[in-house]
Order: C-alpha cells, then structure tokens, then sequence
C-alpha cells in the first residue's frame, strides 16, 4: 500500500487514512477539503454529526467556508442521507454518487471529492458489508476520476473493522506530527514554525517547553533561520494559566535578537495570556486571530428527490435515537469546563 499526503490527492484517487486522534481526523478532513476547493472543485462532506467541527477547522486554516457554502462548492449532506445510503441497496448508493458527480459537471466546478464519517455503515444495518458500499465507490471513483478519501477513526470504529477496511483500500494517507497524545496535536509548518491543536495543560505544556527551546536552539545556530519563532494558536482550544506563564516566561528568556511570535490566538487564549503577563513579555509577540466570516446555516434536508429517496430508505430500519439529554452549558463555543480547571478555552 502506497502512502501519500492529503494535499497530494488528485481526481481519481481513493484512499483512505487512520487518525490517531481527533485533531489529526479534523486536520486530515480539512486540508483533503481544502484541497478540492483549490483546485475548484465540488467539495462534499457526508455529515453525521461531525460537520460543525469539520467547518470550523476550514475556518481555522483561513478557507473561505462561508463563500464556499453560498455558492455551493462546497456541500454538507445532512446525517440522513447518510444513514440513508448504508440502508439502501448498493446500487442506488451508486447511483446516488453518480448524481452528485454528474451534478458538478453540470455546475462547471473542475472535478469532484468527497469525504465524511461513514461509521453509521461499519454496523451493515441492513445486513450489506460496508466493504460492498466502498467496492462500489471504487468502481465510480474509476469511471468518473472523482477523488474520495475514506476516514477510520478509532473512535467511531474497532480494530477489527479499520484493519478490514484498511486492508480494502490501495492507498492510505499520512499525516505526521512532531507530537500527538490524543489532547494536544504538533506539527511541524516550518523551519521555526509549529502548529499546535487541542488543549495544552499539565501534561503536555514540558512538550511545548522543550518546542521552544530546541527551535531556538536551532534558529541561533543558522544564519539562514528566521528570526520569528511562531506558534500558530489557530486551532489551539484551550490553555492553562500555568501554560500561558510559561509561555510569557519563555519569550522572556528570548535573545534581543529574536522572537517568539504566538500567530492566529482565538479570544479565550488571548484573554489568558493577557492576565498572565504578555503584553509586558518584550520577545513576545501575541497575534489575534481574524474573525471569522459568519457561517450560513447547514440545511438539515435533504437537497433533491434522490436524496430524500435514500433519506427515507429503511424507515423501519431506523434506530430509535437516544435522548441526548439536556443541553451542556457552552463557553466560548466549547464545553463548559470544571470550575476548579483554571485556564482558558478558545
């Protein structure tokens, strides 16, 4: 099986890819998307209820979701579709994706891709393997040179279905990280650059220590470096007090020649950093993040008469959706956190 990079993907590919955690599942999903909205291409993301933080990291990597939505390159199929597809025959779910391709020909866009979370599937719920619906959109992947990218997210399944599905696929993605502990994800975005994704705490903020101070290291030790070390906080969710002091303390500690530059900071963070010293840290530059463009709502029906058909495939088979309960208190857009957990959420 060969392995590639996400941005790497073209019409006619189909790959698939195992994130270890979910930052690495949002990171995969975006930059697949973005890809396809680069090239001007129909983007089109199953949902099933995941669709919310998929946008909001193409918002985070500065895509312009919004304009994306309005003019229909970019598409979410509502969660029943979805379901829908996995209680019908295989056939109509070929027929289904022959329709979409068909219809990015018809709108003018460049190619076609899609992706999403398919899990509600790895329980065949009317007894097809899911290895019957990807054989399937193998074969429309082939004639219509559309690009597909098939997510297998611990979370959603067991070992024993992403080795079968896994095993289905000629091709699967890579995504390396310089740290990922399924809390707090780093990669790597240049010489002295660095992203960093989740939440940063106790137990990661040595990792982030020891990032700083390494990159320094080699910056001082280069002419060619740039004199900025940054840390892009775009997708950075959450950051303790005592993470933020050791931010300020380590710009503090920052030759006069040099800089640590915190890039994209959401308001939460911000906030945080601010109580804990940073704008009297002279090595250290605190960048906000640009607002982002409001999101148009994500229709919740489906689009067209095929749609709706899978939509209401199955009725009976159906599960009967749990009662999610009440509502969790949000802060910031995120879950409200303990009180005792001093820090700040994005």
């Amino acid at each position: 099986m060969s392995v590639r990079a996400a941005e790497d993907l073209a019409s006619g590919d189909h790959a698939c890819a195992v994130p270890v955690s979910d930052e690495q599942l949002w990171e995969l999903t975006a930059r697949f998307l973005s890809g396809g909205l680069r090239r001007n291409e129909k983007v089109v993301y199953f949902d099933d209820g995941t669709s919310e933080r998929v946008l909001e990291r193409l918002t985070e990597d500065r895509m312009p979701v919004a304009a994306a939505l309005r003019s229909g390159q970019l598409q979410v199929v509502p969660a029943d579709v979805t379901r829908g597809t996995f209680r019908s025959p295989v056939a109509d779910a070929r027929a289904l994706l022959h329709s979409y391709v068909d219809g990015s020909v018809a709108q003018g866009w460049s190619g076609f891709r899609m992706t999403g979370q398919m899990s509600y599937g790895a329980a065949a719920p009317v007894g097809i393997p899911m290895t019957a619906y990807d054989a399937a959109l193998d074969e429309v992947v082939r004639e219509r040179r559309l690009a597909a990218l098939c997510l297998y997210d611990h979370g959603h399944y067991t070992t024993e279905q992403i080795e079968r599905m896994r095993a289905a696929h000629r091709e699967e993605l890579s995504s390396p990280a310089a740290y990922d502990d399924g809390l707090l994800r780093i990669t790597q975005t240049g010489v002295t650059a660095v992203r960093l994704a989740g939440e940063a705490d106790h137990s990661n903020r040595p990792v982030i220590h020891k990032l700083i101070t390494d990159t320094l290291d080699r910056a001082l030790r280069s002419a060619d470096a740039p004199m900025d070390i940054e840390l892009n906080l775009a997708s950075l969710r959450f950051l303790d007090v005592a993470g933020a002091v050791a931010l300020v303390h380590a710009a503090e500690e920052f030759p006069s020649s040099h800089r640590l530059v915190l890039a994209d900071v959401r308001p939460g963070v911000q906030r945080v950093l601010d109580r804990c010293g940073a704008p009297f840290a002279t090595q250290l530059v605190v960048r906000e993040a640009r607002p982002p463009a409001r999101l148009p709502g994500v229709p919740d029906e489906p689009h067209g008469p095929r749609e709706r058909r899978v939509a209401e495939a199955a009725p009976e088979d159906r599960p009967e959706e749990p009662d999610p309960g009440p509502s969790p208190r949000l802060v910031d857009g995120g879950p409200a956190r303990e009180p005792a957990t001093e820090g700040a959420g994005a």
